[in-house]
């Protein structure tokens, strides 16, 4: 497969290469924030602090649904009153108790492991919330264990329902007096995911189309995607594992200050040598970087110093600032380019973006 960049401007192409409707699925994000917050006030959360204020929140999901955690973790920020964790395996912790908050997240509602981590947190005593599909094994978990579930509405692949499984647990936050969170912030996150969408839409061409812009920086390229920010850092996990998944793409994720320590090693690297693959197909490093208006001042040194020295090196640099106000809003303003981006470049390339049969190929072989 080649990279094309004409593709992802042909409107024919990008109807015919996308039949599982990735690009709708993306531009569907605001009605998914709306859609995820009435779903969490109407369900009886406030159940949740019969026993005063849990010691610890730990979120069990894998993929979008792991993500949903880390944003949770980064909304409620170092200020947090109690620490928030995202477990993505099998096994519940041995510290967690009766005493914590498990909050088990699954698209399909059925996640071996998830499924598993809630079953360990009801014989621990754990309290349990739970956010999935109607009428799914996780459901039928927490109804048994007289837990409080929220159903949401979710509909093709998990990875695009991220915001219909994040927002009840900013919202079961906010009804603890965890994070600062209203009708208001949401509503904000939607219009503002409403305004990407514009922005990013099939039909407006890619000089002007930040997504599209996005995907033709990435291509060719091996991106390594560092967050400045607990926020940012959740915007390039997400950036990295849809590339991953939708354009069936390699990408590095890191964090500052972090990656300072190992990861821009690789700009001395063979990758970045980019006449080494002059009459190759091979990919060169890329380093994109997502800042953040509320950066430590010495992380805001090294993010510019290591840009310097990558430039210095001829190692291709994309900059993209976080929008917004609220971490809620910065962190979803990123995703939401991020998530066009990575279906333009599966475009770009010939790829359908919706199917992961390898994924799917590795679940029947584990379940055999």
């Amino acid at each position: 497969m080649t990279w094309e960049p004409g593709r992802i401007d042909d409107q024919a192409h990008l109807s015919e290469g996308d039949p599982g409707g990735m690009l709708p699925a993306v531009a569907a994000s605001a009605a998914h924030v709306r859609t995820g917050y009435r779903a969490a006030v109407e369900a009886p959360l406030d159940r949740l602090g019969d026993h005063g204020r849990p010691r610890a929140i730990v979120v069990v999901g894998m993929g979008a649904s792991g993500i949903a955690g880390d944003v949770l973790a980064a909304v409620a920020g170092n200020g947090a009153p109690l620490p928030i964790v995202t477990v993505r395996s099998h096994q519940l912790p041995g510290w967690v108790g009766a005493t914590d908050l498990v909050i088990a997240v699954s698209g399909a509602g059925d996640t071996e492991e998830t499924v598993a981590v809630a079953t360990q947190a009801v014989r621990r005593g754990s309290t349990l919330l739970a956010v999935g599909p109607s009428g799914s094994p996780l459901q039928a978990i927490a109804l048994q264990a007289s837990a409080v579930y929220v159903a949401v509405p979710v509909s093709g692949q998990s990875r695009t329902n991220l915001w219909l499984l994040t927002i009840p647990l900013i919202v079961a936050a906010a009804s603890l007096r965890i994070v600062p969170a209203d009708a208001d912030l949401f509503e904000r996150v939607a219009k503002g995911l409403e305004d990407m969408a514009h922005r990013c839409r099939p039909s407006s061409e890619s000089f002007i189309n930040p997504g599209k812009s996005l995907a033709m920086d990435l291509a060719e390229s091996v991106p390594m995607i560092w967050g400045s920010s607990a926020a940012t850092a959740v915007a390039a996990y997400r950036l990295a594992c849809q590339l991953n998944a939708n354009a069936k793409y390699p990408a590095i994720y890191g964090e500052l200050p972090e990656s300072g320590h190992n990861q821009v090693a690789a700009f001395d690297g063979p990758l970045a040598e980019r006449d080494i693959f002059a009459d190759t197909a091979g990919l060169t490093l890329r380093l994109v970087v997502l800042r953040d208006v509320e950066e430590h001042p010495q992380v805001t040194r090294q993010r510019e110093a290591a840009l310097r020295l990558a430039r210095e090196r001829d190692v291709p640099v994309t900059e993209l600032a976080a929008e917004g106000v609220h971490p809620l809003e910065r962190m979803a303003m990123l995703i939401s380019l991020g998530d066009y981006a990575s279906t333009y470049l599966a475009l770009g390339y010939g790829v359908d973006p919706t199917p992961v049969s390898a994924i799917t190929e590795l679940k029947a072989r584990i379940s055999q």
